[in-house]
């Protein structure tokens, strides 16, 4: 295994908003050897429910966009605005951009469970997204290798139940996130801003460096 590639790779996988291409045509095949890698992902007591909601059609892309917008557009425009980080007011003026181009990235992906967890339980919730979070992330990961790229997000759960209306998802299923998936416009990303570790990391008790 070549560990730099390796590196490279999880190192620079991005949240892709601004950079994604809008004109070049994404093919069913790319999209289906993705998740054939996603879901080598472990899942939780191996129980497989992971399925994948894949948007093509233009209508429908174009609806998800406008529940999408409708949650997020004046929330992001008023936190870029007012947001005094600056690396944190570029991470929100890209999500309020997103909200304007949505409906155009050619692909849109819903990673769902084919089950609901809403009844409170934490070790029944942390399972399910156990099961699904891994397979997003290697999908995400399998797009970058193949210059393609996404942004995982989860803003439109706020109106869950008119996504699944829209696009006939039945009430038994819980959405996860949402992927626009787009070829990328230059594939020169490259790691972000991060603390060292040894100043977020713990040993064998909270507190002790």
């Amino acid at each position: 295994m070549d560990i730099a590639s390796v590196d490279e790779l999880l190192t620079t996988t991005r949240s892709v908003r601004k950079r994604l291409d809008l004109n070049r045509p994404v093919g069913r095949d790319v999209i289906l050897e993705c998740l054939r890698i996603a879901m080598q992902a472990p899942t939780a007591s191996n129980a497989q429910d992971w399925r994948w909601l894949v948007i093509t059609d233009a209508d429908k892309r174009a609806a998800i966009a406008e529940i999408y917008g409708s949650i997020g557009a004046e929330y992001l425009a008023q936190v870029a605005a007012t947001e005094s980080d600056p690396q944190t007011r570029r991470v929100y003026a890209s999500a309020l951009s997103l909200t304007e181009t949505l409906a155009s990235v050619p692909v849109h992906v819903i990673p769902c469970l084919q089950r609901r967890f809403d009844d409170g339980d934490r070790l029944v919730a942390a399972s399910a997204w156990a099961s699904i979070i891994p397979a997003g992330w290697s999908f995400l990961l399998a797009l970058r290798s193949r210059g393609l790229g996404s942004v995982w997000t989860t803003m439109h759960l706020a109106k869950e139940q008119e996504v699944a209306e829209l696009l006939g998802i039945p009430d038994t299923v819980t959405q996860a996130a949402l992927f626009p998936v787009a070829y990328t416009i230059g594939t020169d990303f490259r790691p972000a801003s991060r603390p060292p570790p040894e100043t977020v990391t713990y040993w064998n008790s909270w507190g002790e460096r």
